[in-house]
């Protein structure tokens, strides 16, 4: 590739007031670095996605841009949550970039390894993942949570990138790709490997965060695995089917024994044990029945056709 490309860094931001000046000027000093040792354009620049923030994150995206070198903005027009908002990003930043590295505004993800990504790209690869090399900034519950829920989605047949999170270089051909996934329902991590061509890893290690808090909290973090895998995997509603087979069979067996132990002349006393299969099962139906309606809730939700997001304004340069 001869021309330089240009750069869009997208950073969705969700009440990022206390980490936004130091996290733009970090990726400003990267960018203007790169310019000048010629791995990208002079016009690359970085957009900030104001996923509906009711504190002053807005603003100072507005005051970035007026004051700021490099700094855009996109304001939607409400919360439409963290994949919603990366994709308002990725599908305004793709009409006006070459390739676009997707990141949070808390900077965990190591800014050093960007232009090892744009190199990736330059030898001809469209998605280049951030993969964390270890974990050991995390608590040991989030880490043993993490790693079974790569685990679960592996089983589940969900592809993923293990360790991998929404850090990720795409070329503008992969984000056209991407933007023809209609889904209401986004799970990012999922639908990217699906898009093909030759990706590549860089590898890092994880940070502090800068400031302010985790938007990830224990119930957040359930609701996203739930998505991930009832998105790409019917493979619970299978589980289900097989399951109820076992119940049958464990049913025939002590209806078998049950006659045997009646024509023996021997009484079955026991009002406890049938008590709680009675629990057993009725807890298994209830399971079952929460998940078809995990399915047909998505299902409810797609048809309907509703937007993604709207969007307020934008500041683009």
């Amino acid at each position: 590739m001869n021309e330089l490309p240009r750069l869009a860094i997208v950073v969705p931001c969700y009440k990022e007031e206390a980490v936004l000046h130091e996290t733009h000027r970090r990726l400003s000093q990267l960018t203007e670095r790169m310019i000048k040792e010629q791995r990208i354009a002079p016009d690359s620049y970085i957009l900030y996605v104001n996923d509906g923030s009711t504190d002053q994150t807005w603003p100072i995206i507005q005051d970035l841009y007026y004051h700021s070198a490099y700094a855009c903005g996109l304001n939607l027009a409400g919360n439409v949550g963290h994949q919603n908002a990366l994709m308002a990003g990725l599908e305004l930043a793709k009409e006006h970039c070459d390739i676009a590295i997707s990141i949070d505004a808390d900077l965990q993800d190591d800014i050093e390894v960007i232009p090892e990504m744009v190199e990736r790209y330059r030898e001809g690869c469209d998605i280049v993942y951030g993969v964390r090399k270890e974990r050991k900034t995390d608590t040991f519950f989030k880490r043993s949570t993490a790693q079974a829920f790569y685990r679960l989605m592996g089983l589940m047949g969900v592809k993923t990138i293990y360790n991998h999170a929404d850090y990720r270089l795409m070329s503008r051909r992969a984000l056209e790709h991407l933007s023809r996934f209609h889904e209401r329902n986004l799970f990012l991590r999922g639908l990217v490997p699906l898009i093909g061509y030759q990706t590549a890893c860089v590898y890092y290690n994880r940070s502090k965060r800068l400031a302010g808090e985790s938007k990830y909290p224990l119930k957040k973090m359930l609701n996203f695995a739930i998505d991930g895998i009832t998105s790409f995997s019917v493979k619970p509603v299978r589980m289900i089917f097989w399951l109820g087979c076992i119940f049958i069979l464990v049913a025939l067996c002590v209806t078998a024994w049950t006659l045997h132990a009646y024509f023996l002349h021997n009484t079955v006393p026991g009002w406890s044990s049938l008590m709680i299969s009675l629990w057993l099962v009725g807890g298994i139906i209830l399971i079952a029945l929460g998940i078809v309606g995990e399915y047909i809730g998505k299902i409810y939700i797609e048809v309907k056709g509703r937007p993604r997001y709207n969007t307020a304004e934008t500041l683009l340069r």
